[in-house]
C-alpha cells in the first residue's frame, strides 16, 4: 500500500521503518490526513506476519511540530457547528474530535507489536505523546533535538495522552513541571529523566532503533501490566500529599489561576494516577473537552498560535515583490540598543557592520556581543566555534562608507530629531539606490522622520524591543510616503532574524508605545488617588500582567517618561498630558533624581545582588494614602486591562492597526498583556463588545473620560460585532 505523507519499508529482519515525509511542508505535522494514514499503517503491520516491530521516524531534519493550525481549526468549527440546535450533540461531537488522537495512540500501544520512536530535532506536543506511546524512544544527541509539551503556551494541554503517559514514565514532580511550564527538554535530559531508552549519534539512529527491535522491546505498555506502580509514589502517600499540596500552591502562584489549561493539567494527573490507564484517558479526554470551549484557550490558540505563525510567515508582506536575501546590514548607534539589533544580525548569518561615533564606542557596541556569546557558551547553548563565527559577522567601525554595499540600514541613535537627521544625511550619501534606511525609534513619528530623506519611500520604520535578543517582537511602522518595496524588505528582515513583526501606520508612540504607557499613567492616576503602590503592583499581576506598571516604567525608565512628555507638550500642547503626571515625573526626576533601574533607584530600590529590589518607601509620602479596606481590589485589576485595551481600539478606530491579529500579538509579545486573554483586542471579543462598553462606561463615571467607549465602539457593541468580525484578515485576504 502506498501513502502520501509515509513510506513503510521492512528489511530481512521483518523490521517496518515508517519514514514521515509531508509532501510541501517544511516540518511534519498532525493533519486528519496523517492520522488516517498512521491508523492505515497500524492495521497493515499488525495484519502483516513478517512484520516484527516498526521504527517510526522522520525523513525531514525534525520529528514534528505537532498539530497542524488547520486542525485545530476543525476541532474549533466542530464545536460551532450545530451548537445553538443541538448543544449536547456538539459537545459530543467535540468530545470524540478531541479523542480522536489519543485513541489513535493507544491503538499502537496495544496493538501487540513493538514500536520505536526514532527521534531527530524538534518533537513537539503530539508529536512527544507519539513518541510516548511507542514502546521504546531513542533520540539523536544533536543539538537540534528538542522534546516538548508546549501546549498550555497556546491555552490548551497535552490532550493525547500526555498528562497520563509521563507521569507514568517519569517522577510525577517532574512530570508537572514539564507540562505545566512547556520547557524544552534536550536529548540527554530527556535520558535522565527516563523519557528516553537511549541517545546515539545521528547517523547511528535509524540503525540503533532498529537494533532496539532486534534485541527484543516489550510490545506491552508498563501500566498495562498487573501491580505497575507510578515512579513519583501513589497519590495518597505521603510523597503524594505533599507533592499535590505544593503543585497546587505553586500553580496559584505562578498564575494566579487565570489559565484554566495549566489548572486541568494537575486535575488530569492527579485523578487519572488513581484509575485504570483506559479510564486515565478518558479523564483527560474530558478536561481537555472542556478546556476547547473555554474563552482562554479560544483565545490564546488563536493568538499563540495560528495568528503567530501567520504573521510569522509574512501575512502582511505585500505580494509580488522578490525575497530580499541579505549580504549586508548596516547598525547606527552602538549603544544598549544598536548592539542588541547587531547581535541578532549575526546570530542569524547576516554581516553586520556597527557604526558609531569613534571607534572605541564602536568597540563598545561589539563588546556587548562578545558578552552574549560569552554567557551563551557558558551556558552551553553555543559552542565556542559557532560563538566566534557570530562575532566575526560583525564589524565595528566609524566609517560610514562601510555602508556603501548594505541592503538595509537600521538607524538606532538617541532620541533626537536633530541627531538622526543628521545620520540620515549621512547614510544616504553612501548608501546604494535600491537599500532601505529604516529608524529603530520608539516614539518620533516615521513621516516626520522621513522629511529628513532624499527619497521617503524607502524610509521605514522598525522598532525593536529590549532587550533584543530575547524580546520577539518587531514593529514596522509606515511612513506617510513608505512604499511597498520598504515594507517587505523590512519583512523579510524580521523573518532573517527571526522576529515576529507587526505592521502599522505612524502615529506618536506607535502601537505599543502608546499602549505602554496608558497602562504607566493608570498607575500614575492610581498614586494620586492614594492607591497603595503595593497594590497597584499586585494587582497588575493578579490581572495577568507579568510585572506592574512601576516596576515596568523603571525598566524603561523614568526620565524617558519625563522627555516624551516634553516632547509632546511641545508639539501638541499642554493639554496633550495630564498635569497631575507631569509634576509627579518631574519630581521624581528632576527633584528626586530617581530615573529607574539604570540609576538604581525608581518606583522602586534596586540594592547590590543578591538582595531583590523593593518598592521604595517615600512613595507613601508623596500622595494621602487610602487603606487596602478603602480599594476595590478587582477593580484595580479592571482598569489596568481595561486602559490598555481601550487605547488598543482606540489605535484601530484611527487606522494605526488595521489588522486585529497584530494588535493581539504586538500586545502579548510586546509588553506582555495576560496572554491568556489572547491580547488586547480578544480581551474585549472575549468578554463580548457590549460587556466592554458597559464596563468602560461605569469606570469612565467613576475615574474620567479617557474611559469612555469610542464611537466605534458603541456601534460594534449596537451591531453585536467583534474586531475579528468587523476587521476579518481572512474575508480581507479573501477580497484582495
Amino acid at each position: 500500500m502506498t501513502y502520501k505523507n509515509f513510506t513503510v519499508e521492512t528489511d530481512a529482519d521483518g523490521v517496518a521503518l515508517v519514514t514521515w515525509d509531508m509532501p510541501d511542508k517544511s516540518m511534519n505535522v498532525f493533519t486528519q490526513e496523517v492520522m488516517d494514514e498512521i491508523e492505515a499503517i497500524v492495521d497493515a503491520t499488525v495484519a502483516d506476519a513478517a512484520v516484527k516491530g516498526v521504527v517510526f521516524a522522520s525523513g525531514k531534519p525534525q520529528f514534528s511540530g505537532g498539530a497542524d493550525i488547520t486542525m485545530l481549526n476543525a476541532i474549533s468549527r466542530t464545536m460551532e457547528e450545530g451548537r445553538a440546535a443541538d448543544p449536547a450533540g456538539a459537545t459530543r461531537r467535540l468530545f470524540d474530535a478531541a479523542g480522536r488522537m489519543s485513541w489513535l495512540w493507544r491503538k499502537i500501544e496495544t496493538c501487540g507489536k513493538p514500536w520505536v520512536a526514532a527521534i531527530n530535532g524538534t518533537c513537539m506536543g503530539g508529536a512527544t505523546e507519539l513518541a510516548m506511546a511507542c514502546h521504546a524512544r531513542i533520540a539523536s544527541n544533536s543539538k537540534s533535538v528538542k522534546i516538548a509539551l508546549p501546549e498550555v503556551k497556546i491555552g490548551i494541554f497535552p490532550g493525547a495522552g500526555g498528562t497520563q503517559r509521563l507521569p507514568r514514565l517519569i517522577n510525577t514532580q517532574d512530570a508537572l513541571q514539564i507540562m505545566t511550564t512547556g520547557q524544552d527538554l534536550t536529548a540527554s535530559r530527556a535520558k535522565a529523566l527516563g523519557l528516553l531508552t537511549e541517545v546515539v549519534e545521528p547517523e547511528n539512529l535509524i540503525s540503533s532503533a532498529k537494533e532496539l527491535i532486534k534485541k527484543g522491546v516489550d510490545p506491552v505498555a508498563p501500566w498495562d501490566k498487573k501491580g505497575f506502580k507510578a515512579p513519583g509514589g501513589t497519590i495518597w502517600s505521603p510523597q503524594g500529599v505533599q507533592l499535590f499540596s505544593a503543585a497546587n500552591a505553586i500553580l496559584r502562584r505562578e498564575t494566579n489561576m487565570n489559565y484554566p489549561g495549566a489548572h486541568a493539567i494537575l486535575k488530569c494527573v492527579y485523578e487519572g494516577l488513581q484509575v485504570p490507564f483506559d479510564t486515565g484517558l478518558k479523564i483527560e479526554q474530558r478536561y481537555f473537552t472542556n478546556i476547547l470551549q473555554t474563552t482562554e484557550a479560544q483565545m490564546m490558540v488563536r493568538s499563540l498560535f495560528v495568528s503567530m505563525q501567520e504573521l510569522g510567515k509574512g501575512a502582511r508582506r505585500p505580494a509580488g515583490i522578490e525575497l530580499t536575501r541579505f549580504k549586508k546590514i548596516g547598525v547606527i548607534g552602538a549603544g544598549f540598543m544598536g548592539a542588541g539589533i547587531a547581535y541578532v544580525t549575526a546570530r542569524s548569518g547576516i554581516p553586520v557592520v556597527l557604526i558609531d561615533r569613534d571607534q572605541e564606542a564602536a568597540d563598545k557596541g561589539k563588546a556587548h556581543s562578545e558578552d552574549l556569546v560569552k554567557g551563551a557558551v557558558a551556558k552551553s547553548k553555543m559552542s565556542k566555534e559557532d560563538g566566534e563565527r557570530l562575532l566575526s559577522l560583525i564589524t565595528a567601525t566609524p566609517d560610514y562608507s562601510a555602508l556603501s554595499d548594505a541592503d538595509l540600514v537600521i538607524e538606532a541613535v538617541f532620541e533626537d530629531r536633530g541627531v538622526k537627521k543628521t545620520v540620515t544625511e549621512a547614510v544616504e550619501a553612501v548608501l546604494p539606490e535600491g537599500s532601505i534606511f529604516a529608524s529603530n525609534t520608539s516614539t518620533l513619528p516615521i513621516t516626520g522622520l522621513a522629511e529628513n530623506s532624499k527619497r521617503p519611500g524607502q524610509f521605514i520604520g522598525v522598532h525593536f524591543f529590549s532587550p533584543v535578543d530575547r524580546m520577539m517582537l518587531v514593529e514596522v511602522i509606515l511612513g506617510a510616503k513608505t512604499e511597498d518595496k520598504a515594507i517587505a524588505v523590512a519583512l523579510d528582515y524580521a523573518a532573517a532574524i527571526r522576529k515576529t513583526p507587526i505592521v502599522v501606520n505612524d502615529t506618536r508612540g506607535f502601537y505599543v508605545n502608546r499602549c505602554v504607557f496608558r497602562y504607566i499613567n493608570e498607575a500614575y492616576d492610581m498614586l494620586a488617588e492614594g492607591v497603595p503602590a503595593i497594590m497597584i503592583e499586585n494587582a497588575a499581576k493578579f490581572a495577568g500582567m507579568p510585572v506592574g506598571p512601576l516596576s515596568l516604567n523603571d525598566e524603561v525608565a523614568i526620565d524617558l517618561s519625563y522627555k516624551i512628555m516634553k516632547a509632546s507638550i511641545n508639539d501638541l500642547g499642554e493639554a496633550s498630558v495630564e498635569k497631575h503626571h507631569m509634576a509627579l515625573v518631574d519630581k521624581m526626576v528632576t527633584d528626586l533624581g530617581r530615573l529607574g533601574r539604570k540609576n538604581q533607584k525608581g518606583f522602586y530600590d534596586y540594592p547590590p545582588k543578591p538582595a531583590k529590589k523593593s518598592l521604595w518607601p517615600g512613595l507613601k509620602g508623596l500622595f494621602p494614602q487610602k487603606t487596602a479596606e478603602e480599594v476595590d481590589f478587582n477593580e484595580l485589576k479592571q482598569r489596568l486591562l481595561v486602559t490598555i485595551a481601550l487605547e488598543a481600539a482606540r489605535t484601530v478606530e484611527e487606522g494605526i492597526v488595521t489588522d486585529p491579529r497584530e494588535a493581539d500579538v504586538g500586545s502579548i509579545l510586546g509588553f506582555g498583556f495576560a496572554p491568556y486573554t489572547g491580547g488586547t483586542l480578544s480581551y474585549i471579543d472575549g468578554m463580548g463588545v457590549k460587556t466592554f462598553v458597559a464596563l468602560c462606561e461605569k469606570l469612565a463615571a467613576k475615574y474620567g473620560s479617557h474611559f469612555a467607549p469610542t464611537p466605534l465602539l458603541k456601534d460594534m457593541a449596537a451591531k453585536g460585532e467583534t474586531f475579528y468580525t468587523r476587521f476579518d484578515p481572512y474575508r480581507r485576504k479573501q477580497a484582495a
